[in-house]
């Protein structure tokens, strides 16, 4: 494995893993007000390409960091509709 290799695995993990602060976050008080969800929404179509442009590459390590992300921020976009308050 090269170290451009390395280095892109170790940026997708930084990316992927940089939405768990937030989901722990929101998990444990509920509170989602402040929080954007037209960024995740954008957030969210990027890592779809991204995981789209890693299956035409055939680049394994794009398309797995990307589909986690893309996971883990649907998630934040699940929580964010069903903790959102009612006004």
């Amino acid at each position: 494995m090269e170290w451009t290799d390395v280095l892109g695995i170790v940026a997708g993990i930084c990316t992927t893993a940089s939405v768990v602060p937030q989901i722990r976050k929101a998990w444990k008080t509920k509170e989602v007000d402040d929080v954007s969800p037209g960024m995740f929404a954008t957030l969210m179509l990027g890592v779809g390409l991204w995981v789209i442009y890693g299956i035409t590459q055939n680049d394994l390590p794009i398309i797995i960091t990307n589909g986690a992300s893309l996971a883990l921020n649907s998630f934040m976009l699940y929580l964010m509709i069903h903790y959102r308050k009612k006004k």
